[in-house]
């Protein structure tokens, strides 16, 4: 189990994040949804030391590590437990796909070249890149830059890989593809934390669903039980202006918001 705990970020003296406490299961793979402005993303970039908490401490199992440590050598020990996934991909313009998960390998992990590259590889046939291993970002499709980006931060053997919106930035034509290979990852055993707005994904492929707004944990919840019998009234109407499931929660049988245009009945596919 990796526990989140205490996680407070403020901006300007508003707070988007308030003491909020998160656990992953280990080879799970758990979604994050809400509004915009929720803190979903900053959750995100606090866990990989990209913005600074406030308060907060991640503990993989061996005792809580302080996230809020501007100490270089506690933020790489944290990085190097942690791939993330950007929603711009992030890749180095003068670099191919496979130097651009070749040399994180080399310069934070210290993997030999020869080795790094041979991992480099099997990780771009992983994402279904191996045959474009020598081409550079801007002859890619971003669909393509992304997958390349999932492969650099599988590459290095993460405890938890760190999804941010992995799809906010493709044309929808590009979206299937890159689902399809976090699909197979959960069913590979990685442990992930992801945020998304593809509510019919969220549904298949996570093990826990959680809904967070005004920087707490409002529900959180296996797929059917959030999205097809929500607890919490607020959990429902944000389903429900997504287009998405909306089910009364408990103990509210016909008091189901006035603007709700969605369906009662679950997302099409099921789980796979």
């Amino acid at each position: 189990m990796i526990k989140i705990r205490d996680v407070s970020k403020s901006f300007d003296g508003v707070k988007v994040l308030d003491g909020l406490d998160l656990d992953i299961p280990r080879q799970s793979v758990v979604t994050v949804i809400g509004p915009s402005g929720s803190g979903k993303s900053t959750l995100l970039r606090i866990l990989d030391v990209l913005e600074q908490a406030d308060s907060d401490t991640v503990d993989f199992g061996d005792g809580p590590i302080d996230l809020t440590s501007t100490n270089k050598a506690d933020i790489h020990a944290i990085r190097s437990r942690i791939g993330f996934v950007f929603q711009s991909y992030n890749l180095f313009a003068n670099k191919t796909a496979l130097q651009n998960v070749t040399e994180p390998l080399i310069y934070a992990k210290g993997i030999k070249p020869d080795e790094a590259r041979r991992t480099a590889l099997e990780q771009l046939d992983r994402v279904g890149l191996a045959d474009l291993a020598d081409r550079y970002p801007s002859t890619l499709s971003g669909g393509q830059q992304q997958r390349v980006g999932i492969a650099r931060a599988v590459a290095v053997n993460p405890e938890l890989l760190v999804l941010d919106e992995p799809t906010s930035a493709l044309d929808p034509e590009m979206v299937t593809g890159v689902l399809e290979v976090i699909k197979q990852l959960g069913r590979d055993g990685m442990t992930m934390l992801m945020v998304t707005h593809e509510m019919r994904f969220a549904y298949e492929a996570s093990d826990r669903v959680v809904f967070i707004e005004g920087g707490h944990v409002v529900e959180q919840g296996d797929p059917k039980q959030i999205f097809e019998h929500p607890r919490e009234r607020r959990t429902a109407e944000f389903l429900s202006s997504t287009n998405n499931v909306l089910v009364i929660p408990a103990g509210s049988p016909s008091e189901a918001p006035a603007s709700s245009t969605a369906s009662s009945t679950p997302p099409e596919a099921q789980r796979s």
